[in-house]
């Protein structure tokens, strides 16, 4: 599940692609302004940023692009109300990926965040990935030890698909949640501890001292798959 972060105060439309993405697959981050963009990077699980030209606080989205030049970001698709030639021209030359003019089409969208995804390497993988004695078949979503298929519900697929595809980066746990769909169900962050807890008895060899999914405290999570990852 690749990770799509909203950057717009345009709460209604935010929320409109939001519903729209999801369906399509992604996983959607919300921030109103570059303070919440940079803290919600910070996380370290957004793929594709979808970032409003004219933004309160001070700094729009061209001066958040310059900003995150350099920074190892990811790619950025601007969306702007500015539709003619020599604006268009100016928010690439600033450095974004990708160039939208409002109104857009939805599926054009999809479209063009699944090439910046394909282009920059970051598209959910279709591979399978192998850690210890487990093989986990990214696209049909099972897990083998040893050969064997183990069961495991989908709220434990969920989450270790999460993890499977952002290898060695942490993770938070409010992080982890949004990704996970809990943010509006009214469950506290200690769910994804529990969740946690349930994984770790079913990849680690002792879940008390765990080889693969690593916590880092105050942080929350991270996924370590060594050297055998493919």
């Amino acid at each position: 599940m690749a990770v799509v972060l909203i950057v717009d105060d345009d709460l209604r439309l935010a929320q409109m692609l939001k519903g729209f993405l999801e369906k399509e697959g992604f996983g959607v981050l919300l921030a109103g302004n570059g303070t919440e963009m940079w803290q919600q990077l910070s996380h370290g699980a957004i793929d594709v940023l979808i970032l409003d030209w004219m933004l309160p606080g001070g700094k729009d989205g061209i001066a958040l692009v310059k900003e995150l030049r350099g920074k190892n970001a990811p790619p950025v698709l601007m969306l702007s109300a500015r539709g003619d030639d020599d604006d268009r021209i100016s928010g690439l030359e600033s450095g974004v990926d990708d160039y939208l003019a409002k109104p857009f089409n939805a599926r054009e969208l999809v479209a063009r965040l699944r090439s910046l995804l394909r282009r920059q390497g970051r598209e959910e993988p279709s591979s399978s990935l192998s850690f210890g004695r487990f093989r986990l078949d990214l696209a049909s979503r099972r897990l083998f030890a040893d050969g064997q298929e183990l069961d495991l519900n989908p709220a434990e697929m969920e989450l270790l698909l999460v993890f499977a595809q952002r290898p060695r980066r942490i993770l938070s746990r409010d992080t982890l949640l949004q990704i996970l769909g809990g943010e509006e169900d009214g469950r506290f962050d200690r769910s994804i501890d529990v969740r946690v807890t349930r994984l770790r008895k079913i990849i680690e060899d002792n879940p008390k001292q765990p080889r693969f999914l690593l916590t880092e405290r105050g942080v929350g999570y991270r996924f370590d798959p060594g050297q055998a990852e493919s």
